[in-house]
């Protein structure tokens, strides 16, 4: 299988163009309480149509430790009280924040909600650093993402202001830690 993985990027709040706002009571949230076992639901109720691999071994103690990082914020989209999705945040070096993990669980997919969640997990990212002034300014917020994800995710991603920096592409590959 050819696995083609793109790289993008946001280097100024300015370039987000929001999505459409859903309407309703839908909430972008974050999870402040570190919990291991919400942190596995999301990732392998919204990773396991899009093969996400690479955290499927994991004991229940290294997603406690993951998510007792500092580094690390989980924001939880709910509609109407439900979990609908989720992004996984994490503050890296030189004012960078990665979108590590993005997308909707599968009976929220065709509703537009990922425009929306997208649009506030870049806000996140940006403001970061007035949560945690000790890391100092968000300079660059980025993801990745690829070819096994959903069919919306790269246009998603460029309709939201993300540039491509870098694209990929590996005979024999799968899925690792990609964002949906």
């Amino acid at each position: 299988m050819t696995l083609t993985t793109w790289y993008l990027e946001t280097t100024d709040p300015a370039e987000l163009r929001p999505g459409r706002e859903p309407g309703g009571d839908t909430r972008f949230v974050r999870a402040e309480v570190p919990s291991a076992e919400l942190s596995r639901f999301l990732y392998t109720t919204v990773g396991g149509d899009y093969q996400w691999t690479d955290r499927a071994p994991w004991t229940l103690e290294e997603w406690r430790d993951r998510v007792a990082d500092p580094a690390v914020e989980t924001w939880v989209l709910y509609d109407r009280g439900t979990p609908a999705g989720y992004a996984e945040l994490e503050s890296q070096p030189e004012g960078a924040v990665e979108v590590v993990y993005f997308g909707l669980l599968p009976g929220f997919l065709g509703r537009g909600l990922g425009g929306h969640m997208l649009t506030e997990a870049l806000r996140r990212g940006w403001d970061l650093g007035e949560r945690r002034p000790e890391r100092g300014p968000t300079r660059r917020v980025w993801l990745h993402t690829c070819s096994l994800d959903g069919e919306h995710a790269l246009a998603n991603y460029r309709a939201r202001g993300l540039r491509l920096y870098r694209e990929t592409t590996e005979e024999g590959a799968h899925a690792q830690g990609v964002g949906g």
